[in-house]
Formats: C-alpha cells, sequence, structure tokens
C-alpha cells in the first residue's frame, strides 16, 4: 500500500512541474509575438525587454520552488526552536 502522504506530495510536485512547463511555452510564445512586434514597429529601442526581463524572474522563482519542495521538519529543529521560544 502507497503511504498517502507521499502519494500527495508525488501529486503536488507533479503539478508544480505540469505549471511551470505551460508557464514556459507561454513565456516564449508571447516574447516571440512581442519581439516580431518590435521588428515590425520600426527598430526603436528594444521595449520588449522589460516583460521578458520580469516574467523570466518569476518563471527563475517558479522553477526554483519546483525543484526545491518544501521539506518537513526534523524533530532536531522542531526542538530546537522550542527551546529558542
Amino acid at each position: 500500500m502507497v503511504d498517502e502522504a507521499a502519494r500527495q506530495r508525488a501529486l503536488q510536485a507533479l503539478r508544480r512541474k505540469r505549471s511551470l512547463k505551460h508557464q514556459l511555452r507561454l513565456y516564449v510564445i508571447v516574447n516571440a509575438i512581442l519581439v516580431l512586434v518590435w521588428l515590425g514597429s520600426g527598430r526603436g529601442s528594444f521595449w520588449p525587454i522589460d516583460p521578458i526581463a520580469f516574467w523570466g524572474i518569476s518563471l527563475l522563482i517558479q522553477g526554483w520552488s519546483a525543484s526545491h519542495p518544501d521539506r518537513e521538519f526534523s524533530e532536531e529543529e522542531i526542538a530546537r526552536e522550542m527551546e529558542r521560544s
């Protein structure tokens, strides 16, 4: 029998990874369109850099969260925190 808590953690990790893949696809498509619009508008200052950079930072954070999931606290960590209080 599969441990239900482990199963739920695995499902949660799979959801985060699927969401990240979806966001990456959207990122590439939308930013490619923005660059094409920039190319067609006379190539002034490269204004698509703002959404590319800020959305990219957001994706980096999301990727970090997906690859470094929350972990359970050890009994030692809990005991140390209780002693501090």
